[in-house]
């Protein structure tokens, strides 16, 4: 009864503001990443004043804690979904949030391609926009694949801090039944059931990595 009424209700919820964050996360973050790459020091085309700024920038927003960036952000939220609690209005700081982790760990991906391929694709004759998409993106794939695993893991615990402060799912079920109520087997059931997601979830992105190797 209490797995069905209250917790797998919120299960749904938390899966719902997961997936949705971290594939609109991942889609804003392959533009900043690839600039990144490309303007880098041995990019294909360097510019230390582009790739500065834009670091910086993605350095601001990573140290941004994520309760106070979902405070901070309420009048953005409200415009784009016209609501400020709930779990579809939890989307949107979840992936302001999660989006410069996953620049910075799909960019990670990218440096690790041998230059020495590049240097090929180059002397073949290849585009830069060639180099970028079929070189270096479908070589670092599997990488990134990885670096898409590590996001939503840390999506689901910033999930749960959105729950606290009104974005529902598990985190919600487990302020409001488990702190508030003191109802501790409430407590500890999402706990388990966060920790069961999790595992899943890596399970299914180190399939995915060795697929693609």
């Amino acid at each position: 009864m209490l797995f069905k009424q209250i917790l797998f209700p919120a299960l749904l919820e938390t899966i719902y503001m997961v997936v949705v964050s971290t594939i609109l996360a991942v889609v804003l973050a392959i533009i900043p990443s690839v600039i990144l790459i490309v303007t880098s020091e041995k990019g294909l085309k360097p510019n230390k004043y582009i790739y500065s700024i834009l670091d910086f920038i993605i350095n601001i927003l990573r140290s941004f804690p994520f309760i106070i960036l979902m405070i901070a952000i309420v009048p953005i939220t409200k415009l784009i979904v016209g609501k400020t609690i709930g779990t579809t209005a939890a989307i949107i700081p979840l992936t302001i949030g999660a989006m410069p982790f996953a620049t910075r760990v799909i960019e990670g991906a990218m440096k690790e391609v041998d230059y020495g391929i590049v240097e090929a694709a180059k002397a073949m004759g290849a585009s830069n926009w060639q180099i970028i998409f079929k070189v270096i993106i479908s070589e670092a794939l599997p990488s990134i694949i990885n670096g898409i695993t590590l996001t939503a893991i840390t999506v689901v615990g910033y999930s749960a801090m959105a729950g606290a402060i009104g974005g529902r799912g598990l985190g919600d079920v487990a302020v409001t039944y488990g702190y508030y109520m003191f109802k501790t087997d409430v407590m500890i059931y999402t706990v388990i059931i966060l920790i069961i997601l999790v595992q899943l979830m890596q399970w299914f992105g180190n399939l995915v990595y060795k697929i693609l190797k």
